[in-house]
């Protein structure tokens, strides 16, 4: 899909653009702040890409958010300088815009790790689709974000990244899996990223992060070629700091369209594919919305850490009131994350096959195990280790496909499907047109902590829903957290309502203003003149003691 370069700019005229002494401003950059400048001249596709690189290789040990840059991005935006010089007047919608991808995303031109030592020379030789259709689209990819290793949990700590830090506050974690992106894009390393969501991961960083985010439908967005966790959980979508910004992304990133190597693409609508998604995002309105308020989805227990939810959850409730939403409580006690994750998760029975199959594919060269098992028994991994258990025996063991696993395999499916329904019908049955509730329970956790507690993407992984998360608040201003930790909502909607989840979060953004740049990241970096893309090695050293790098091997 290819658009005239300066309708968008016209269409998306940025709300303020500040200048630094190359005519670009990346702190706080959007797609279209970006189109904005390169159409007035007031800068060049390399200096774009420069203004990034620097502030990355400046700040970067803010947040250790990056593990590794594309050593072609400064050659690439060379060209895209050229054809805009060419003044073809025919241009990407999103030609040179730097982005970062999470590292479980398959680049021909950069290895993909998922942050696993074992994995840190593995080399695909073909981009996934959706980075090939970036591509096409004309972004410039910066290089790949930190992760929680293998994205098998939400505190992004990584043997390859080591541990990516909140870049609001000092001492937390910044969600995840997809924490690194989260943390880049927030920092403004980049206009926008991508993430992937298995139970949380897309949204989870957005919340932490005081962004925005979309796990689309099941099956609109090609999941091929990135590495996997779960047939039936398993999500790609973008992160960025405005709703224009997700909106875009997602219409790029959908328009990969059906794909064989992924046969749930084929279960979009007709009609779906070339949605654009920005296009309609003024139409909607909150006036006479029905939200659903999942009241099983808070904790109420005073505390420091549940409190600042609770209180900038009653405060976006009101908000929505007054804007002319009616909220709907939803009392049902089927909605308690906890008892769903613990009994429908389908990670554990998925996990070990889709590795494998992803590990002994003809197209992933350089030097790698060829099995999950291999991988495990090397020891080069970091292992949580009140995870060590569920990972080892439940994915790895020899017995993981007996007849018993089997049946508690179809056990779990049927209860996916039941639950899915059970979704439907609250819908039906109030009315709705979106649930709503706290990504999180409590603000996210300290560096260090066992696991991201309170957590409640399951529903959306399950059913396949579409969810956009917003940023709805801080907690109080600390000595490690001059802005307050970030606090975000999810927007659960019926499938393939992606252009109403993200008119309601543009109304919202319009509304409510919540997106604040960390105190650090505020800095204005001078532009190098770079010759090459510089080299990024993160710090593994950060790892707090209690993950022991493969000291508890498989």
């Amino acid at each position: 899909m290819m658009y005239a370069f300066k309708t968008i700019v016209l269409s998306l005229l940025p709300l303020a653009v500040a200048t630094t002494s190359n005519g670009f401003d990346p702190r706080e950059a959007t797609i279209a702040s970006t189109h904005h400048s390169l159409d007035t001249g007031l800068t060049t596709c390399r200096e774009v890409v420069s203004s990034f690189l620097s502030r990355i290789e400046r700040l970067n040990n803010h947040t250790n958010a990056i593990i590794s840059l594309n050593p072609h991005a400064l050659s690439i935006a060379d060209q895209q300088d050229a054809q805009l010089r060419s003044n073809n007047g025919s241009y990407g919608p999103l030609f040179c815009i730097p982005i970062l991808l999470k590292d479980n995303y398959d680049t021909a031109d950069i290895p993909t790790t998922g942050g696993n030592l074992a994995l840190a020379q593995s080399q695909p030789s073909k981009d996934a689709p959706v980075v090939a259709t970036l591509k096409k689209a004309g972004a410039i990819i910066l290089g790949k974000a930190n992760l929680h290793e293998l994205a098998l949990e939400g505190l992004s700590v990584s043997s390859l990244g080591g541990q990516t830090i909140n870049p609001y506050d000092s001492s937390r974690t910044p969600g995840g899996s997809s924490g690194g992106t989260g943390a880049a894009v927030a920092s403004s390393f980049c206009v926008w990223g991508t993430g992937t969501d298995t139970v949380n991961s897309l949204r989870s960083p957005a919340s932490a992060n005081n962004l925005y985010s979309c796990r689309p439908t099941r099956g609109l967005i090609s999941r091929a070629g990135v590495v996997p966790i779960s047939y039936t959980q398993d999500a790609l979508g973008p992160i960025a700091r405005s709703v224009e910004d997700v909106a875009t992304a997602l219409t790029v990133m959908a328009s990969v369209g059906f794909d064989a190597d992924d046969n749930t693409t084929a279960l979009v609508p007709a009609g779906t594919y070339g949605t654009n998604y920005m296009s309609s995002l003024t139409k909607g309105s909150l006036k006479g919305l029905r939200l659903g308020l999942v009241e099983g989805f808070f904790n109420k227990t005073t505390s420091p850490e549940n409190d600042p939810v609770n209180n900038a959850m009653a405060q976006t409730v009101a908000k929505l009131r007054k804007a002319g939403a009616t909220i709907v409580p939803i009392t049902s006690s089927l909605y308690n994350s906890s008892a769903i994750l613990a009994s429908l998760d389908t990670q554990r029975f998925e996990y070990r096959e889709s590795m494998d199959a992803y590990l002994e594919r003809p197209s992933l060269g350089g030097q790698h195990p060829s099995t999950l098992n291999e991988l495990y028994s090397g020891h080069d991994y970091l292992v949580i280790p009140s995870q060590y258990e569920y990972v080892n025996t439940s994915l790895v063991s020899s017995t993981a496909n007996t007849t018993g696993r089997q049946g508690s395999y179809a056990t779990v499916k049927q209860g996916v499907a039941n639950l899915t329904l059970a979704l439907a019908e609250t819908f039906t049955a109030n009315g709705l047109d979106a649930l709503i509730y706290p990504e999180q329970t409590n603000i996210v956790v300290r560096v260090g902590s066992p696991s991201q507690s309170g957590r409640q993407g399951i529903l959306a992984a399950l059913t396949g829903s579409p969810v956009v998360t917003i940023p709805v608040g801080f907690s109080n201003a600390t000595a490690t957290a001059p802005e307050g930790v970030p606090i975000g909502m999810e927007i659960l909607g019926r499938p393939w309502t992606e252009e109403k989840l993200l008119q309601i979060a543009y109304q919202w953004q319009s509304l409510a203003r919540v997106r604040k740049t960390p105190s650090w990241a505020k800095e204005v970096v001078p532009v190098k003149s770079y010759t090459a893309v510089p080299s990024i090695t993160p710090n593994r050293g950060n790892i707090p003691a209690a993950y022991p790098v493969g000291t508890l091997g498989g």
